[in-house]
C-alpha cells in the first residue's frame, strides 16, 4: 500500500494519494489546486489516479479536483449530500472501494458540512483492523471541524446537479434543500456530535488518523501541530471528545471559534463550480506606467517582499503580503477576488506569488513590474514609505495622543493572552469590513503578534483613504518584552 500525506504548511492543509501497489491503481484525497506534485508521485511510482475525492466541500482553499480530472480523467467523488454543478458520483455511506487490495470504505459524517465523509483505509479488504482513516475536517488531531461556517455564509449555494453521458461519472442525484435549522451552527454540531461518537469513535485506537488540516487552519480553533495521530490519542486527548454529553460538546464546538476568514464563502462557492483550470505560466512583465494605468482602472497591487522591505519603499497604494508568511490566507483577507492583480514587489518570487494565491482562488493576476528598483528610482512620486514604531514609541503615543486609535488584529484567542491598554480588536480577517469603525482622519497604529500581519493591515488602512498610519515592530511580543503594560480580559466577560 502507498499513503502519502502532501502538507501544505502554508495553509495547514493536507492531502493524500492513496494506491495499490500491485494494481496501480490511485486516488488523491482533497488535492491541492496546483497538481504537479500528485502527476509526478503518480509518474514516479508507475501508478494510475483513477478518482480524485472529496471529504467535503472545502472553503479555505480551492481545490484541484477539477485540474486532476482534466489531466488524468479521473472521477471526482463526494459524499452524498454534495451539490455541485460539475459531473460526480456520490459516495454512499458503507460504500467499499477496492483499489486492489487496499480498500477505502466511506463513512458519511455531517457536521462540519452536511456532505462530509471519513474514508477509512484497509490495507487488506479482509483485514480485521483497519490500518487509518482520512478524516477530512470531521476530526483534526486536538480538534474537530467548526460547524458555524455553513449559517455564516447564508447557507448553501444550491447546484444544478448533472452528469456524464460516457459513463465516467453517474448523474447525481440532487440533494434536498435544507432548511436554515439544518444549516445553523447547533444542528450542524449536533449532527457533529453523533459523526465522532458512532461513526469514528468506534474504530479500534489504533487506527491511525490522517486529517485535512494542522495547526494555523481557521476551520478549528485548538488544532494541533501534528498531522496525524491514533483514535485512541484523540480520545484521550482531543478536548472536543472529552465532552459526553452532546449538549455540552455543542456548547464547547459553538463558542470562540476564529473569525470567518474574508475569502471562505467565496472559495465555498467556487468549489461548487466549474471554473478555469490553474495556469501556472509566469504573469506577463509590465513597464511601470502599464502598472499604474492598471491601478487606475480599479486592478490591486500586491507587494509579496518582507515588511521591512516594504516599509522601506513600494509604489502608492500597494498592499503588502509577505510569501514568507501564511501568504495565501491574509492575501485572500484583504484582496477582493473580483478585481485584477499587479503582482509589484521581487520578480524573483512573482511566480511562486501567483501559485499561492491560485490555491485560493485569486487567479486574476494580470502581471508583475518589471525591473521594480530601477522603476522606484525612475519616477519617486509614485513611491511611498511606511511608518513603524518601536515599542517605546507607541508608548510615548498613546500617552501623547488623545486621539490616536490602536488596533489589535490578532485573533480573539491570541488577544485572551492580553492585549496593549485601550487597543480595540479586529481581527485582520474582519477588518476590510470594519473599516467603518475606524476614523480617517485619526492617527492609527496597528499590531500583531509578531510584526508581520500588521504590515498587511497598515497597507489596507492607506490603500482605503487612511493617512496616519503605523505599525508596530515586533508586535505584541515586543511590547511585552519591553515591560509595557498590558490589559488582560476578565476570563468571565463575555467576548
Amino acid at each position: 500500500m502507498i499513503l502519502t500525506q502532501h502538507y501544505l504548511a502554508c495553509l495547514s492543509q493536507a492531502s493524500y494519494l492513496l494506491a495499490d501497489e500491485t494494481t496501480g491503481r490511485a486516488v488523491v484525497v482533497d488535492p491541492r489546486r496546483d497538481i504537479g506534485i500528485y502527476l509526478d508521485e503518480a509518474a514516479e511510482k508507475g501508478l494510475r489516479i483513477e478518482r480524485v475525492i472529496e471529504t467535503h466541500v472545502h472553503a479555505d482553499f480551492l481545490s484541484g479536483h477539477l485540474e486532476l480530472a482534466d489531466r488524468t480523467g479521473a472521477v471526482i467523488s463526494y459524499g452524498a449530500g454534495a451539490r455541485v454543478n460539475f459531473p460526480v458520483e456520490l459516495l454512499e455511506d458503507g460504500q467499499r472501494l477496492s483499489l486492489g487490495d487496499v480498500t477505502l470504505e466511506v463513512l458519511s459524517t455531517p457536521g462540519h458540512t452536511p456532505e462530509s465523509i471519513c474514508l477509512v483505509v484497509w490495507e487488506h479488504g479482509d483485514d480485521a483492523a483497519p490500518y487509518g482513516v482520512l478524516t477530512g475536517d470531521t476530526l483534526f488531531v486536538g480538534d474537530v471541524g467548526r460547524p458555524d461556517l455553513l449559517s455564516s455564509f447564508g447557507g448553501e449555494s444550491p447546484g444544478e446537479d448533472t452528469g456524464q453521458e460516457d459513463g465516467a461519472a453517474r448523474p447525481t442525484t440532487p440533494a434536498p434543500e435544507r432548511s436554515a435549522w439544518e444549516n445553523s451552527a447547533e444542528a450542524l454540531a449536533r449532527q457533529l456530535y453523533k459523526s465522532l461518537h458512532t461513526k469514528l469513535l468506534v474504530l479500534p485506537d489504533t487506527t491511525r488518523v490522517f486529517p485535512a488540516h494542522g495547526a494555523g487552519s481557521s476551520c478549528g480553533k485548538q488544532l494541533s501541530s501534528e498531522t496525524m495521530s491514533t483514535i485512541g490519542e484523540q480520545r484521550r486527548d482531543n478536548y472536543a471528545l472529552q465532552y459526553t454529553a452532546e449538549k455540552d460538546f455543542v456548547s464547547a464546538v459553538t463558542e470562540g471559534q476564529p473569525a470567518r476568514p474574508l475569502y471562505f464563502e467565496f472559495d465555498a462557492r467556487a468549489n461548487r463550480e466549474l471554473h478555469p483550470l490553474f495556469d501556472d505560466a509566469e504573469p506577463p512583465m509590465l513597464l511601470l506606467d502599464e502598472v499604474l494605468a492598471l491601478q487606475a482602472s480599479g486592478a490591486v497591487l500586491l507587494d509579496p517582499r518582507e515588511p521591512a522591505d516594504f516599509a522601506a519603499g513600494h509604489l502608492r497604494g500597494a498592499l503588502n503580503v509577505g510569501l514568507q508568511g501564511r501568504f495565501a490566507e491574509w492575501a485572500g483577507d484583504v484582496l477582493p477576488p473580483d478585481r485584477d492583480i499587479v503582482l509589484v514587489g521581487d520578480p524573483a518570487i512573482s511566480r511562486e506569488a501567483k501559485v499561492r494565491l491560485a490555491r485560493v482562488g485569486l487567479d486574476r493576476v494580470v502581471g508583475q513590474l518589471a525591473r521594480p528598483a530601477e522603476a522606484f528610482a525612475d519616477r519617486p512620486s509614485a513611491v511611498s514609505t511606511s511608518s513603524r514604531l518601536s515599542p517605546a514609541q507607541l508608548a510615548s503615543l498613546v500617552s501623547a495622543e488623545a486621539g490616536l486609535q490602536v488596533v489589535d488584529i490578532r485573533s480573539h484567542s491570541e488577544t485572551s493572552e492580553g492585549k496593549v491598554p485601550g487597543a480595540e480588536e479586529i481581527p485582520l480577517a474582519t477588518l476590510r469590513a470594519s473599516l467603518g469603525k475606524l476614523q480617517r482622519a485619526k492617527p492609527v497604529v496597528v499590531y500583531c503578534a509578531s510584526g508581520y500581519r500588521s504590515q498587511v493591515a497598515a497597507s489596507l488602512l492607506r490603500q482605503a483613504g487612511f493617512d496616519d498610519v503605523s505599525d508596530l515592530v515586533g508586535g505584541y511580543g515586543a511590547w511585552v518584552a519591553a515591560g509595557f503594560a498590558q490589559h488582560r480580559p476578565d476570563p468571565a466577560t463575555p467576548r
